[in-house]
């Protein structure tokens, strides 16, 4: 079994998601190892677009804000087990042309020494809601 000094908790995890629907930057950085990576669930690349260290990661989650202003993410639901986790969740937000985005999706977590080294994001691909303001 993986060493584990700190163990996360389904409580840790809603906190996180919490932190998340605040909008509030330092506080998930507080859940993040140092050596952490955020694994977007868009960009170029077969893992979407991968943050790595504190900054990037703390970027990467401003920039999730930035693209949808007023994002939420709601019915979360969490389950760990030793070293890894899941937290699924339906997300909304609304893009600056004023398309809507309403999906499900989850997060699958790698913990070490109590915080989050890895985050990596999936959401379904759907057409937006309505067509965007003119």
């Amino acid at each position: 079994m993986p060493n584990v000094k700190a163990a996360v908790t389904i409580e840790v995890l809603q906190a996180f998601a919490e932190a998340w629907n605040r909008h509030d930057a330092e506080a998930l950085m507080s859940f993040m190892s140092d050596e952490c990576v955020f694994e977007a669930s868009a960009g170029p690349e077969i893992y979407g677009t991968r943050y790595a260290g504190r900054e990037a990661v703390r970027a990467g989650f401003a920039e999730v804000w930035a693209t949808f202003p007023d994002a939420h993410w709601g019915n979360a639901r969490h389950f760990v087990h030793a070293d890894r986790g899941v937290s699924e969740w339906t997300f909304t937000g609304t893009r600056a042309d004023g398309t809507r985005v309403e999906v499900q999706g989850c997060d699958l977590f790698t913990f070490r020494d109590g915080k989050i080294v890895l985050k990596n994001s999936y959401r379904k691909n759907r057409p937006p809601l309505g067509s965007p303001k003119r």
